[in-house]
Formats: C-alpha cells, structure tokens, sequence
C-alpha cells in the first residue's frame, strides 16, 4: 500500500460484541455503525477501493462490512480523545479468511485482513506524528509488535494473529496511554484520529472483515 507519509499528511490537513452495546454515561462512540451511521468518517484510497457497506449479521445487527479486492483504502475520522479520561479503545471484527505467504515487516507484504488504528498528530511538527495499529495479522502470532515497513513512527500490533479463529467474533479492548507509553516512550494525553482499513493490494489477494461498534471508555 501507499506510504504513512501520505495516510498522514491526510489526516493532519484536513458476541457479546455484535448482539448488544452497554454503555455508559462517560463513553464515547466514534463508530457508530449499529445504526449504519457514517458520520463524521471519510475515505482515503490508495491502490483502488475496499468496499466498505453496512450488512446485518448476529440477532439483527448492523456491522460495517469491508471488502477487499486487490485494493486499499480505509476510513477515517478526525476526532479529539482525552486519554485522561477515556483511555481505552473498544470494539469487535472477524474476517474472512486470513492473507497467505505475507512477510508483513517488509512493504510488500504491507497488507491486512483487518485493522483499527489510532494517530496522534502533531500538524506543525509533523515528523513526531504517532500511529498505533491494532492489526489482524496473516502470518505473526497474537501479540508481537513491530515498526510499519514505511515508517517507524506508525506501531503494529498483532491483536489477533495467524492462530485466531476466522468467521468468529472478537472483542477487543486496549488502553491507548499504555500503548502509546509502551510502544514509543511517551505519555500522550490525547489522540485525533480513528480509522479502520481492510486492504491487499500488495499480495493481490481477495479477503473480508467485519467491524462492530468502535467507541472509547473510561475503563
């Protein structure tokens, strides 16, 4: 896919988990795709277009659907996010079928069944622009971290690996300020992007994910 120099020059200018969402008074929804709401979410492509659609699944509801056909784009949503006091990322997906013969540390092999990711920008300074990557992983097991082939200011995280069960539902949950601490050293109190992204235009291969709700809590 093209390069994180461009997904953020982008950003910075401009089932418990299917059947039911519990919140509360402190959550904040940036994805609100059980009522097929876009709202707020643009699309940036890259090599051709994923087809993002909403479908009804499990007990009637509505997820967003992402389709990928030798293609890459992704949603995104510039949002504000006080990690302070909603530090934690939320949401559920399954895919498909998992990408084959990728070595996702090289460009190359640059390609994701599933992703959920979160930027931390800095638009005058945009060399300490941050991404975290919660990915979907074809070929690492669950759990390794790694730098993004184009750039060591974007993190990959392999939340569900080559292990994980397809066409199964996960849900998923990260604390952003230990992430952020963890992964680059630094303690960041707030994020300004949100964004999902199924794509395979590198290993022209053909795959499916389905994304749940997406929303911030404060634990």
């Amino acid at each position: 896919m093209m390069s994180w120099q461009c997904l953020i020059a982008v950003v910075v200018s401009g089932l418990a988990a299917v059947s039911s969402y519990a919140y509360s008074a402190t959550d904040i929804i940036v994805g609100n795709f059980s009522q097929q709401s876009l709202s707020g979410w643009q699309e940036k492509e890259f090599a051709g277009k994923t087809r993002y659609q909403f479908v009804v699944q499990e007990q009637g509801r509505s997820v967003l659907e992402a389709i990928s056909n030798k293609s890459a784009s992704g949603l995104f949503k510039k949002v504000h996010i006080d990690l302070n006091k909603t530090p934690f990322l939320n949401w559920s997906w399954k895919i498909d079928n998992p990408l084959k013969g990728l070595n996702e540390r090289t460009k190359e092999g640059d390609d994701y069944s599933a992703r959920v990711y979160v930027v931390k920008s800095y638009p005058v300074f945009f060399w300490k622009t941050m991404a975290l990557n919660y990915v979907w992983s074809s070929s690492q097991s669950q759990l390794p971290q790694w730098d993004n082939a184009y750039t060591s200011q974007a993190k990959m995280l392999a939340v569900r690996g080559k292990d994980s069960t397809v066409q199964h539902w996960y849900t998923e949950k990260r604390n952003l300020k230990q992430d952020f601490k963890k992964f680059f050293g630094e303690d960041v109190a707030e994020i300004d992007v949100v964004a999902v992204m199924t794509d395979t235009d590198n290993s022209k291969q053909a795959t499916s994910a389905w994304y749940g709700n997406i929303y911030f809590s404060a634990d």
